[in-house]
């Protein structure tokens, strides 16, 4: 019992982590957003609820700079002001945002905000564990090699869902008569802002695959699926 005690308070505590940080999340989300209003990519989004049979795909501003598209926790996606102002100025078409709307859609209909909460608090639980057991050898050490590993095991899942969330976009947007070319466009276009002399991390530690993986992953579907 004296051993299980610790992870037990392990899981409590990765849990309560979690939900504290989901509803803070939400609560600066509701403060600092505004639904969508832009006609051609309303437009769009339509176009891809009357494929998957949805009412309506509702869209966020979030008023931050930086370039990026997210789902809460809540099921809710977002476009940053910033990634939004761009493709007003003509550096994104309509059908790349919608692109990132789907992807998002993907997340949300996979599960993943769910899965996290599961893979955050059972890896917090290991992470205790592995800390005890490896500290039997070396003194000190164990908490911090636990942690660096949980770190490698988190990236991985992250790296899957990425791909599984854009397999589920790119169904969408052929269904929805879209195809999947603004997809492809998109992420080499990302890869383009970085730059060619940007600072990556190694690919066991990066949470996204990199662009040209995701572009040969959305080919591999379309041979596939054609075929």
């Amino acid at each position: 019992m004296a051993i299980l005690l610790p992870i037990l308070l392990a899981v409590l505590y990765g849990l309560a982590s979690y939900r504290f940080s989901v509803w803070r999340s939400s609560a600066r989300l509701d403060s600092q957003s505004t639904e969508l209003i832009d006609a051609d990519l309303n437009e769009l989004a339509d176009q891809m609820a009357v494929a998957i049979d949805l009412p309506r795909i509702t869209v966020y501003i979030y008023e931050i700079e930086p370039v990026n598209g997210f789902a809460s926790a809540d099921g809710r996606i977002f476009i940053t002001r910033g990634f939004f102002d761009r493709h007003k100025r003509g550096e994104f078409t309509s059908e790349e945002m919608a692109s990132v709307i789907a992807h998002e859609l993907g997340h949300v209909a996979l599960g993943h905000s769910r899965r996290r909460m599961v893979d955050f608090t059972g890896q917090n639980a290991v992470r205790v564990a592995l800390g005890m057991f490896i500290s039997r050898f070396i003194p000190g050490a164990g908490p911090w090699i636990a942690g660096q590993l949980m770190r490698l095991m988190s990236a991985r899942l992250s790296r899957s869902d990425e791909f599984e969330a854009d397999a589920y976009a790119s169904a969408l947007l052929i269904k929805a008569g879209i195809g999947t070319g603004p997809q492809k466009n998109l992420f080499a276009k990302f890869e383009k802002m970085k730059g060619p002399h940007a600072a990556s991390p190694p690919a066991w530690l990066r949470s996204h695959p990199k662009s040209h993986q995701r572009i040969a992953a959305i080919e591999a579907n379309d041979a596939r699926w054609q075929a």
